[in-house]
């Protein structure tokens, strides 16, 4: 089958336009018209070999929207013209203790990436959304909500999903304060995700100029964060925080804000290991914990959610010939919030 898209050929290359094959539909399969493609940091890492050894030609992208255009012989799950999403993984062993659980992010085999690695087979390179088709097994693909935008609905599937299942999963919600810490591609989704679910909720920033977007956003609370004596105040007050920023960061301020049992929660990737105090964690029985994605089932429940509320993401839409300049705006922090490749100019 076909595709055409952008690919980087050699580490810390530009993206160029490249054309390749997507395999023949097998009978659980579908193929998707891609509409539209979210640009994630950790694409940027895996493009520029920033994360280890990478495979390329790369088609990086793993955020991606669509529309199905065609079905295996024995596809239940969708039909032609359903609007389908597609995330970080698009197969994993099926069969762990984690798979069956429908945690299948955590599958002990190890998912199978959307890019940047090989199928189960373990000879077919997988290739990601950056494209105008995409086939997928049928199980790991999601059904998006009418309602929503397609473009704001492509970072959902992961930026979305990466916030959605710890605030689920720490019991965000009514009678709760919860912080998120950084309000970028990824905080911002926290803090719309936190306000709907009914938690009381604070953007801890360094940037002062992002206090009305946070606002608008639905946030009760914005502490600038340059100012150390600005957490000192709220000592013991949350129960849940989530830092959201891959920067070096001294984690004993966040964590002397948590309650007794309360939990910060690493979501960015920082580029060394973070030092941690033992006396801020001993002191309140806190907790300090990781979170990566959501399985299938719950990133279907997250969408649904997205549905209910309305919720997207916010984006700046991009043509496929601005990804070079978009990679370097991201690298500076310089979108609100996801840049969101319009697949129809492949």
């Amino acid at each position: 089958m076909q595709a055409k898209g952008y690919a980087v050929l050699a580490a810390s290359k530009p993206l160029v336009p490249f054309n390749f094959e997507r395999r023949e539909l097998r009978a659980t399969d579908v193929a998707l018209e891609i509409q539209y493609a979210g640009i994630c940091h950790s694409d940027i890492h895996q493009a520029r070999e920033e994360w280890g050894p990478a495979i390329f030609p790369m088609v990086p992208g793993h955020e991606i929207a669509g529309v199905v255009t065609e079905v295996g012989t024995g596809v239940t799950k969708f039909k032609v013209g359903d609007r389908i999403g597609v995330g970080v993984f698009i197969d994993s062993c099926r069969k762990c203790p984690s798979c069956t659980a429908g945690l299948e992010q955590y599958c002990l085999e190890g998912m199978t990436g959307t890019y940047n690695g090989y199928e189960r087979d373990g000879k077919t390179v997988a290739q990601g959304g950056y494209s105008n088709l995409f086939v997928v097994d049928q199980d790991y693909a999601v059904t998006v909500p009418a309602n929503l935008d397609m473009a704001g609905v492509a970072p959902l599937l992961c930026a979305g999903i990466t916030l959605y299942s710890p605030l689920k999963n720490w019991g965000a919600g009514k009678g709760k304060k919860v912080g998120v810490i950084g309000l970028g591609g990824l905080g911002h989704m926290g803090v719309k995700f936190s306000v709907a679910l009914g938690a009381h909720t604070t953007v801890f920033s360094h940037s002062p100029s992002k206090e009305a977007d946070a606002k608008a956003m639905g946030a009760h609370e914005f502490v600038v964060t340059k100012d150390v004596a600005n957490l000192e105040a709220l000592s013991k007050d949350y129960d849940l925080i989530l830092n959201t920023v891959s920067a070096d960061l001294d984690l004993t301020p966040y964590l002397n804000l948590l309650k007794l049992d309360g939990t910060l929660v690493l979501i960015g990737l920082p580029g060394k290991p973070y030092e941690v105090s033992t006396p801020s964690l001993l002191a309140q029985r806190r907790s300090l914990a990781g979170s990566m994605i959501g399985g299938i089932a719950q990133t279907q429940e997250m969408l649904n959610f997205c549905g209910e509320h309305n919720i997207v993401s916010d984006v700046e839409v991009i043509e496929p010939s601005y990804i070079n300049e978009a990679y370097e705006r991201t690298v500076a922090s310089d979108v609100k919030y996801r840049f969101v490749i319009d697949a129809a100019k492949f």
